[in-house]
């Protein structure tokens, strides 16, 4: 249970300050609860773990996990988003250096697991966020039917990646390939 009041408007800065604020995005000012499932955190761990074996030996940028917060949205400074895996190329951050607070350099690479409680229209909210705030590329990983919508300021259209196929990290991550089935627990069809 948390101990914040969702009901009330709160600042980016009061975000940073609630004991409690990893389980929180901010959106207009308001808080909304991020629901987080042992299956969603497994595939974040995975996608960590695969991106951080391919970084490895390379000085491409820097990965992070889903408590990396970001206020880059435009004029709207009371939204923070948490994607729940992100990626910032080199030479983007201010002299390399990484803020104590939220970063407001929006990612070149976000993804977001459909978590047991998330909403559709929440999901589509996030992601016009982030490609509007600039960001390259964008993955929804669905655990439910094991498949990876891919998003990318390039295209349109949004392409849906099914188990038995492969992703590319394009032009953010360079020769980054992983199957889709990778990304998913094993044993769960």
């Amino acid at each position: 249970m948390s101990t914040a009041d969702v009901g009330t408007r709160h600042t980016a800065d009061e975000l940073l300050e609630m004991p409690d604020s990893k389980s929180f995005e901010l959106v207009d000012g308001l808080l909304v609860e991020r629901n987080m499932g042992l299956e969603s955190s497994w595939i974040n761990a995975q996608m960590l773990i695969l991106l951080g074996v391919y970084l490895q030996g390379k000085d491409l940028g820097r990965v992070f996990d889903s408590e990396a917060s970001y206020q880059c949205f435009g004029d709207d400074r009371e939204t923070v988003r948490k994607p729940d895996v992100s990626f910032i190329r080199k030479g983007r951050l201010p002299n390399e250096t990484l803020t104590r607070g939220h970063s407001q350099i929006p990612p070149d690479f976000a993804i977001e697991v459909v978590s047991p409680n998330d909403r559709v229209y929440e999901l589509q909210s996030k992601v016009a966020d982030y490609l509007a705030a600039g960001v390259s590329l964008v993955w929804v990983v669905n655990p439910a039917d094991r498949s990876v919508t891919v998003y990318s300021r390039e295209s349109d259209q949004p392409v849906v990646v099914r188990e038995g196929s492969e992703l590319t990290g394009g032009d953010v991550l360079p020769e980054f390939r992983c199957s889709v089935s990778s990304l998913f627990p094993p044993g769960k069809k």
